[in-house]
């Protein structure tokens, strides 16, 4: 008696996939199921980055197969499809940019750019297409984080081209100015820079834009709700009140202009002693899970606070290059793709199904 699609299919339905913790028919992964006699063939679509995952996916859903009586030959090919998610209401996806995630904390000096930097190098390291705009227009830090130091090229004069290193496109307004130069400007000129950051910058095809946001709630945050069609937030925090209560500030801003949370980094969370090793919670435990209970909103993560992030941040290799197989880039990449994950559980854009009406008077 030959295999079934639905055979296949009742296999198949106790395979969970390991990233979003459901079964790979019910989130409706598998395609293109082909049958021959007793010989089955079929492909997983991914609708997240997951180049680190895809042999043991393979390996989950072929074993799934095997374990049909009489099955043949197996053959199943693991592939993602990044698409446009929904954004804010009244705004129209990018064409040339897919996702926008904003990275934003309520305060200076938890780290928010050095999770900004290494989750877009996470997600390209995970097969996405990523960029990262350098939002903190008073105080750009991408250009030395990412080890750039050259100025973008403009073909037509008008706009100009993403700079790029390990793999990431890369806008900044710190490409253009002496990096002692102070940015004494007033909101409005913070704020057109921006958007000439965003849409003047030739993106290419991007699965991701991570934009580095500047710390606080103010001008550039507003203009970011307002006009700039976000998929979602990642909010970044550290395990002390004082810095979880500029982070809820932050979170509650994003949830009123109509951002979703996708989640909360806690960065900092313990130091890890470089002589011997000791770990301790010197900023306090525990803040950033109770942030995200008394929110709704999921936690995605928490990263030590040790020398070697710092030092290979600086040093313009930031620490999922230059250790990729270790312990803080394995955290970083785990975030990544949660992110991408909560990302593709998203309503998708629809804006391109649907044709313009133009209405006249004859």
């Amino acid at each position: 008696m030959s295999i079934t699609e639905n055979d296949v299919k009742a296999a198949l339905s106790a395979v969970i996939d390991p990233n979003t913790g459901k079964d790979f028919v019910s989130s409706k992964s598998i395609k293109n199921i082909q049958l021959s006699g007793n010989d089955v063939s079929l492909d997983v679509e991914l609708g997240y980055p997951a180049a680190s995952q895809v042999a043991g996916i393979r390996d989950s859903v072929v074993a799934g197969l095997k374990a049909l009586p009489g099955v043949g030959n197996v053959s199943v090919k693991v592939h993602s499809k990044i698409l446009s998610h929904a954004v804010q209401r009244g705004l129209k996806v990018m064409p040339n940019v897919k996702n926008i995630i904003a990275v934003a904390s309520g305060k200076g000096g938890v780290g928010k750019s050095t999770t900004a930097v290494n989750l877009a190098l996470a997600l390209s390291a995970e097969g996405a297409s990523v960029g990262i705009l350098d939002a903190d227009i008073y105080g750009p830090s991408q250009p030395m984080m990412l080890g750039i130091n050259a100025r973008p090229e403009s073909r037509d004069g008008k706009t100009m081209e993403p700079l790029e290193n390990h793999g990431v496109q890369v806008s900044s307004i710190g490409f253009m100015i002496d990096p002692d130069e102070p940015m004494v400007w007033r909101g409005p000129m913070v704020t057109g820079a921006l958007q000439q950051l965003l849409e003047q910058t030739n993106w290419r095809d991007l699965d991701y834009l991570i934009v580095d946001m500047p710390p606080g709630t103010g001008d550039i945050q507003l203009t970011l709700s307002q006009k700039v069609p976000v998929t979602g937030a990642v909010i970044v925090t550290t395990p002390q009140d004082i810095a979880l209560l500029d982070a809820r500030k932050g979170l509650k801003m994003f949830e009123k202009v109509g951002i979703p949370i996708i989640g909360v980094v806690e960065n900092m969370s313990t130091h890890i002693c470089s002589n011997c090793g000791h770990t301790e919670a010197i900023f306090g435990a525990g803040g950033g899970e109770k942030m995200c209970a008394d929110f709704g909103v999921d936690f995605l993560g928490k990263l030590p606070l040790t020398l070697s992030i710092r030092e290979q941040t600086d040093s313009g290799r930031p620490t999922v290059v230059a250790d990729p197989d270790g312990p803080v880039a394995g955290i970083y990449k785990e975030i990544a793709r949660k992110v991408a994950v909560k990302v593709a559980e998203k309503a998708k854009d629809m804006t391109s199904k649907f044709p313009s009406i133009v209405v006249k008077n004859d």
